[in-house]
């Protein structure tokens, strides 16, 4: 069986779901761009990117033709929504995705990793400050999981191909069948 979609997707998930690297196998797999919202937000030394730049940044991004975004800011859901034809939503259970958080945050942190714009994680910022990814992780989880069920059945976004992905083995076995339609 294959699964055909078009070629502007947008992968949402819980920080820890997997939404990058997701969105990193689409983008090869089709050969299309991949934009990593993070990336158009997070500027030197965890600087936020002011919204109305955050804003172009995204509508930029988004007008070519093929694209997968990966990400959650809900200040540019409507832009990348907008234009986007299939929603891919990674819906693990807790305990998935802390484990897959700390793993990545440790590998990230031991190995000097770096992200956007010359920002790097560390231990003690990322595991035990109030900027904590896995408490973030904790604090949003639930409100995540609301929200996209809420909004995989909004009219507004009846256009959308709504994807609801609910473990890593059945990401694997819709990413398995994907094929390129054009």
């Amino acid at each position: 069986m294959t699964t055909e979609y078009a070629y502007r997707l947008s992968v949402v998930g819980t920080a820890g779901s997997g939404k990058t690297t997701l969105a990193c196998q689409i983008a090869d797999q089709l050969e299309i761009p991949h934009v990593e919202l993070d990336a158009l937000y997070w500027g030197p030394e965890w600087s936020p990117a002011p919204l109305q730049l955050f804003r172009a940044r995204v509508t930029d991004a988004v007008q070519e033709e093929r694209w997968v975004v990966d990400g959650n800011y809900s200040k540019v859901r409507d832009i990348v929504w907008g234009r986007a034809e299939t929603v891919i939503w990674l819906d693990y259970e807790l305990p998935v995705i802390l484990w897959r958080l700390v793993r990545r945050t440790l590998r990230r942190s031991i190995k000097r990793h770096q992200l956007w714009h010359g920002n790097r994680e560390s231990l003690s910022r990322a595991l035990f400050s109030r900027e904590s990814i896995v408490l973030w992780a904790l604090k949003t989880y639930r409100r995540r999981r609301r929200e996209y069920s809420a909004l995989f059945n909004e009219a507004t976004y009846s256009h959308l191909n709504m994807v609801h992905l609910q473990s890593p083995q059945a990401v694997r076995a819709w990413a398995a069948a994907l094929e390129v339609t054009g």
